[in-house]
């Protein structure tokens, strides 16, 4: 017998088809061309699907190597300073400072030592995204459970050891939150970044669009990159469900 759903469970389909509805329908009731429907927007993701898709993979290019970047750095660094507590209390000023600091008010520095190219944008991208997963892997291994240390003690593992076999696997769901976060920020400050220093990727198709007023071209983009947003978070979901399912149990035994 097939379960019946719950109203619930329809919302993530019935919400974006009811927001859909009604922007159709505002659009129906003007006639300016700076607000296009959603049937000139498919039209506009017809027609530049191909030139969209190369721009999408410039971006998401320098998201993989911009992220990966910063996680082969911060998550080491956030584990040790956990571990290592004066030096962590040291440098937690420094990480806030830096977590309030907005992407773009680097652009300066940033094209002075890299340039305009795609170092100066890789830059920017792991800089974004190696603020989250650094304060989430810092803060998980700062809170390690005391029983945790002293099994390690008792089995004489190294600093080194403790800190690859206790704390990483402990810290392991709040740096799957900082994941989440951080590919976050690397989406938003790619096109951001492509937009101030415009060569290629999605960005600069968003600007191109602009420039020449075309409305729907713009919202097609935009349309692309919320998607792409909502399928690597759906990823790393699932991901997370599948690899880290002791932490999830733990969870639901707790209830």
């Amino acid at each position: 017998m097939i379960p019946l759903r719950k109203p619930a469970d329809y919302a993530p389909i019935l919400m974006p088809l009811i927001v859909v509805a009604i922007w159709a329908l505002a659009a129906a009731s003007t006639s300016s061309p700076l607000f296009p429907g959603p049937a000139k927007v498919a039209q506009a993701i017809w027609h530049n699907f191909s030139t969209i898709m190369v721009q999408l993979g410039a971006t998401l290019t320098r998201v993989v190597i911009g992220f990966a970047v910063a996680a082969a750095i911060t998550v080491p660094l956030g584990i040790m300073l956990g571990r290592l507590r004066i030096i962590g209390q040291l440098f937690e000023p420094v990480m806030d400072m830096l977590a309030t600091l907005p992407p773009p008010a680097i652009v300066p520095l940033v094209m002075l030592f890299a340039g305009t190219g795609d170092a100066a944008k890789i830059t920017m991208i792991a800089f974004a995204a190696a603020i989250p997963l650094l304060m989430n892997t810092y803060e998980a291994s700062k809170t390690q459970n005391e029983m945790a240390n002293l099994v390690a003690r008792s089995l004489r593992l190294s600093r080194f050891e403790t800190m690859l076999r206790v704390d990483l696997p402990a810290a392991l769901p709040m740096i799957a939150t900082g994941v989440r976060m951080a590919v976050a920020a690397a989406l938003l400050v790619s096109v951001t970044s492509e937009i101030l220093l415009a060569t290629d990727g999605i960005g600069v198709f968003l600007q191109r669009q602009q420039e020449n007023f075309q409305i729907a071209g713009g919202l097609a983009g935009i349309f692309f990159i919320s998607l792409t947003g909502l399928v690597v978070n759906t990823l790393i979901l699932a991901f997370e469900k599948r690899w880290l399912f002791w932490h999830y149990r733990a969870q639901e035994d707790a209830k």
